[in-house]
Parts: structure tokens; C-alpha cells; sequence
């Protein structure tokens, strides 16, 4: 395990970055600069000078947030400085209570949780260019379906309440924006099916991801960016909590709480794989049987909803590893 020296928490905006710089458990210095190449080159200048130690002796750990990150990233991972990227529910939940919030405050306190988690932390590295690519496409798809169901849903639920004139105008008022939402939607459709047809991993993942039943385009690009390719979540259990399939005991004492989903998910990947399960149901036999069956027995539909979604998880990370598309009739050979 690699050792460090010193330990960076790092606060991103969209203007500025504050750096604070730990050693042990206590802060060296503070300092905030321009969120830029120019304002990153300065500040390692002078984190050099002060404590004459190389960049592979540092940790620098970052909160994820986005693209606000990418300058920080390109210039680190330039120079070979180890860099963590850790969502900020993690690094909040991990500092119990806190009173007070500044960009100085949040700095140290990342450094602070780099130090004491330091045997837990994951060096990122960087997806490649194409999958960079996909990520952006389907954030660019996601806004659209949100901007698309925020002028079609007051169309469709005003029946009955607003008059047939008053409901017509607001149809025509919007139809032409429709129109032009649902081209765009259609486009950003294409350019992912042509991105993944140019790569050929990404085109092989494509088709192991999809030949599971209920898994559209759409919801195998979101796992693809999300799993960096199947790299940094390679196990489904794993993968599984991070899409928030998997429901967690809550009990204390006398107390037994029913067990529960977690709210810190990808709330964007669970809500693909609850459309992909609806899917299933209806069109795979096995998944359709069983949950007709788990209902049947009195079980709540929401429950075997979930537990549909988890076996189709651990169904897509069984075709990638063993490299083939999902059969139904599969069966292990034992020797």
C-alpha cells in the first residue's frame, strides 16, 4: 500500500479551489487560487517550496463534483500526483457533527478525512476519451427527457380540470417546442448507438450489458459510465448498493425495523433499472414467473420489484466477466 506524506483536501467551485494541506492529523496551511491551470500550477509551485516533498508524496483527495473537477484533474494526473475522488455524502456522513460551513472549513476537513481514511483510499484514474464522451451524451440525454416531461406532464394531468379550448391552446403553445425536444432526444439516441458501434470494448460491453432482458441502450450507457467499464465497480454486490437494490436492516435494541433501501444512491441508475424491471416482467419468463409467484405468496410488489432489480444486476456483472451474452437456458459446466 502506498504511503504518503502529506494530505490535500481539496474544495471545488466553479471559480475557485481551496487547498489545505495536512501532515498527520494537523493543518500545515490554507489556500484558495483560481480554478484553472494557471491558478493550479501556482498553487503546486508553492506547496513544493514549502514542503519540499515531490507530488507522489502527496494525496490529494477532491469531493466529486462534476465538471467543475476537470481542471484540477488534467493537471494532476499530468503530473503523476495520486488524486481521490470521493463523493461528498461519504466525506459528510464520515465527519459526524459539524457546526459551521466555509470553503476554508470544507478544505481542511477533506484533508482531515483523507488522513484518517488514508488506508481506504481509491486512486482514480482517468476513463478514456470515448467513455468521456458517452458520460456527456447521457447527461445531455437526461436533461432533455427532464426539460420533456416538465411541458408534457401538465398537458397530459389537466384533463378534466381545464377546459377543452384552454387544454388545445396550451397543446399548440407547446407543440412545436415538443417537436423539437423529442428530434434532439432522438439524435443524442443515435450518436450513442454510433459512438458504441466505433469502440470495439465499448461496443463488446454494449452488447453483454443489452442481451439481459429489460436492459435498453440507455440504461447500459448510464452503467458503463457509472462502472468506468466495469473497473472501479466490478463486483455486482457492490454495484447493487451503489444503485440502491439492496435493502439494509434497521433495528436497535427491541426495536426491528423493516429492512430498508438506502437514500445515498444513484438515484438516476435505480430509477433506469425500475423501468428495466417493469420490462422484464412482461417479456422475460423466468423474472415473470417468479415475480407472479412472490406476489401470489403475499409479498409486496414494490419488494419483488426490487429483487427483480437486483438479480438483473447481477445478471449483466455475470455476462460481462464470463464474456458472453445472457442465455436463459445457460447452464454451468462443472469439472
Amino acid at each position: 500500500m502506498q504511503q504518503f506524506d502529506y494530505f490535500i483536501g481539496v474544495d471545488v467551485s466553479k471559480a475557485t479551489l481551496d487547498f489545505a494541506v495536512a501532515k498527520a492529523n494537523q493543518i500545515l496551511f490554507h489556500q484558495q487560487v483560481t480554478n484553472d491551470k494557471r491558478g493550479i500550477t501556482q498553487f503546486l509551485k508553492e506547496l513544493r517550496q514549502l514542503t519540499k516533498a515531490s507530488l507522489k508524496q502527496c494525496l490529494f483527495c477532491v469531493e466529486f463534483t462534476g465538471i467543475y473537477n476537470n481542471p484540477l484533474l488534467n493537471v494532476l494526473h499530468r503530473q503523476g500526483a495520486p488524486i481521490w475522488v470521493e463523493r461528498a455524502a461519504h466525506i459528510q456522513e464520515s465527519m459526524g457533527l459539524t457546526r459551521g460551513k466555509t470553503d476554508q472549513v470544507d478544505a481542511k476537513r477533506i484533508a482531515l478525512f483523507a488522513y484518517k481514511n488514508r488506508d481506504e483510499a481509491r486512486l482514480w484514474t482517468p476513463p478514456r476519451a470515448i467513455i468521456a464522451q458517452l458520460d456527456r451524451l447521457t447527461a445531455q440525454r437526461a436533461r432533455l427527457v427532464k426539460v420533456i416531461k416538465m411541458l408534457q406532464t401538465p398537458l397530459t394531468d389537466t384533463e378534466g380540470f381545464v377546459g377543452k379550448t384552454e387544454r388545445k391552446a396550451d397543446q399548440q403553445a407547446c407543440a412545436a417546442s415538443l417537436k423539437s425536444l423529442k428530434a434532439d432526444l432522438q439524435s443524442i439516441d443515435q450518436a450513442i448507438a454510433k459512438l458504441a458501434q466505433r469502440d470495439p470494448e465499448l461496443k463488446r460491453l454494449f452488447e453483454r450489458v443489452t442481451s439481459v432482458v429489460g436492459i435498453s441502450q440507455t440504461t447500459a450507457a448510464e452503467i458503463i459510465v457509472a462502472t468506468n467499464e466495469f473497473t472501479t465497480i466490478s463486483d455486482p454486490k457492490k454495484f447493487a448498493c451503489y444503485a440502491g437494490v439492496v435493502p439494509f436492516e434497521r433495528s436497535s435494541g427491541q426495536r426491528r425495523g423493516k429492512p430498508q433501501v438506502s437514500h445515498m444512491v444513484n438515484k438516476k441508475v435505480k430509477s433506469l433499472l425500475h423501468l428495466g424491471a417493469m420490462s422484464a416482467i412482461q417479456h422475460c419468463p423466468q423474472l415473470k414467473l417468479y415475480y407472479k409467484r412472490k406476489v401470489a405468496e403475499g409479498k409486496n410488489k414494490m419488494l419483488v420489484l426490487n429483487n427483480v432489480r437486483n438479480k438483473m444486476v447481477h445478471r449483466i456483472f455475470a455476462c460481462v466477466r464470463q464474456d458472453r451474452n445472457y442465455d436463459e437456458n445457460f447452464s454451468h459446466s462443472f469439472v
